[in-house]
């Protein structure tokens, strides 16, 4: 018996149409993609799949269980949500509650939907926090969202989906801009509790090697429209359509090797920075966190020095520390021979890794790229600003629109239009495509490598990810624990690496082969075992 059965189903928001005719079927246990880039309608289809649009106007059906949801009312709708479909969101830092226990809230979901006693439902949050695999579930039950790490927090809400044993998990990206290590984990976790509970999967995502080797079905969208589905291994590995063929290429591919032997540009001589924590009255006095602990490195004029690392390990914090808005708090860094602190400004610049918060809300973005240019003297920068929206391949236009009107994509261009103004010699990237669609991402990547050739720059990239590097660095440093375990050309670290850390990146680099992504998968758990 199907589970779950979607008939032309049609979402429109006033006069925008969100989804336009989409028709799958779901079977008990089963796993299904919904990939496409942003506006294709995959989390406008999530939510309605649990009754969750207010001011949207559906047609079709969705039946669940036979039940239609278009049709359904508010207390049945209620009664399927939870205990029927349980939805793990993107966001769980906004998804959960900050000012309740992490165990309490799993708790109520428990207790509203069974009626189950206060000693019942937190015997099953610490049940389904062991289930996800939080380590010592008891004691971290009593702990508040913000003191967990991305990961763990994602557990969590995979762990409130599960404590109602749902038949169907839909998952909306779960995994954006996670640590791919932890992006594997939390992949792996879903695929273990679909086989292990029998509990069927809707996983959405905006990367086709998130769902390669975690769905049995795929369907793509775009702009509204399923324009391809079937087998996941049929569409990904023999697409028809050339949409889906353009998200395969749009993956991060292997650049040309570039040898650069020029002096460097930006020395990083044993560089420290360690955070005082707060001690508490009474309490012992605490250690303070080494974000960097004593590195040392070059970036040679010229080249793309890629840093990678998972969260915790510095990136940002040495980013940071390389343009100068942070002082180290022993070692030195250079530019040109020069102390940091006294040549940035104009020679280097950084892109952040969310525009949206480091652009002024109130002003348009042509004020924004304009401010640096004011700082130089320059008493009419308009001109100037239009035509570094040009290069960008943004229009003249947006000079006057305010960033919560742009895409994330466009935003991200505004930021790079920015760093560029004052015609720096070195640029610091800070995640600057982590939360993009690959579409988006390739063609951030494409004009910051087009950027860098046509000035001359220097650059800096700092990602969690290496198959990005790949495609735009020339040599990488791999950051753990606050220090560099490797160091090399990017060809040679990929394909030799050397640090057990280095390797355990590349394994959990997601693949839109679902042959090798199950295979990869496979061997994460016999290490794992």
């Amino acid at each position: 018996m199907t589970l779950l059965s979607v008939r032309d189903l049609c979402i429109t928001f006033g006069d925008t149409p969100a989804v336009d005719g989409l028709s799958f079927d779901l079977e008990p246990g089963g796993a299904l993609g919904i990939v496409g880039e942003s506006g294709s309608g995959k989390s406008a289809t999530a939510l309605a799949l649990l009754g969750l649009h207010t001011r949207a106007t559906i047609d079709g059906t969705i039946a669940f269980d036979g039940l239609d949801i278009t049709k359904a009312t508010d207390d049945r709708l209620r009664a399927i949500r939870g205990a029927g479909i349980a939805m793990v969101f993107q966001e769980p830092l906004t998804a959960l509650s900050p000012f309740h226990r992490v165990g309490d809230q799993i708790a109520e979901v428990y207790r509203l939907h069974t009626g189950a006693s206060k000693k019942e439902a937190r015997a099953r949050a610490i049940e389904v926090l062991a289930q996800v695999h939080i380590p010592d579930p008891e004691r971290r039950a009593d702990a508040y969202p913000h003191q967990f790490s991305g990961g763990m927090r994602q557990r969590a809400l995979i762990a409130m989906a599960l404590s109602c044993r749902p038949r169907l998990i839909v998952a909306d990206e779960p995994t954006t801009a996670l640590d791919v290590t932890v992006q594997a984990q939390i992949l792996d976790l879903l695929d273990e509790v679909r086989t292990t509970t029998g509990t069927a999967l809707l996983l959405i995502s905006h990367d086709l090697g998130v769902v390669a080797g975690a769905t049995d079905d795929v369907i793509v969208m775009r702009a509204g429209v399923a324009v391809e589905s079937g087998p996941t291994d049929q569409v990904l590995v023999t697409p028809r359509e050339p949409y889906t063929r353009e998200l395969l290429a749009a993956s991060p591919q292997p650049s040309a090797a570039r040898p650069i032997s020029s002096p460097p540009l930006l020395r990083v001589a044993e560089v420290r920075k360690h955070f005082p924590q707060t001690r508490r009255r009474g309490l012992r006095r605490l250690e303070p966190v080494k974000a960097v602990d004593g590195i040392t490195l070059d970036v040679r004029a010229g080249e793309t020095l890629g840093i990678v690392g998972e969260s915790g390990t510095g990136k940002t914090t040495l980013a940071r520390m390389m343009v100068g808005l942070i002082p180290p708090t022993s070692g030195s860094i250079t530019f040109d021979g020069v102390p940091i602190t006294r040549r940035r400004g104009r020679s280097v610049q950084m892109v952040f890794q969310d525009p949206l918060s480091s652009l002024n809300p109130r002003r348009t973005i042509g004020e924004s790229i304009a401010d640096p240019l004011r700082l130089q003297g320059m008493t009419a920068p308009r001109i100037k600003v239009e035509e570094l929206l040009v290069r960008v391949g943004l229009s003249r236009s947006l000079y006057s629109r305010y960033p919560h009107q742009l895409s994330g994509g466009m935003r991200q261009r505004v930021g790079i239009a920015r760093a560029l103004a004052p015609d720096p010699r070195l640029i610091v990237c800070d995640e600057p495509v982590s939360s993009l669609d690959v579409t988006t991402q390739a063609q951030v990547l494409a004009l910051l490598e087009d950027i860098r050739r046509e000035r001359g720059l220097t650059m800096v990239f700092v990602t969690h990810d290496l198959a990005v590097l790949r495609q735009i660095a020339d040599r990488v440093a791999v950051l753990h624990s606050g220090r560099v375990v490797e160091l090399g050309d990017v060809a040679q670290v990929w394909e030799q690496p050397q640090h057990a850390y280095t390797k355990e990146l590349l394994a959990a680099v997601p693949v839109a082969d679902p042959v090798e992504a199950r295979r990869r998968r496979a061997e994460r758990r016999s290490v794992a075992r």
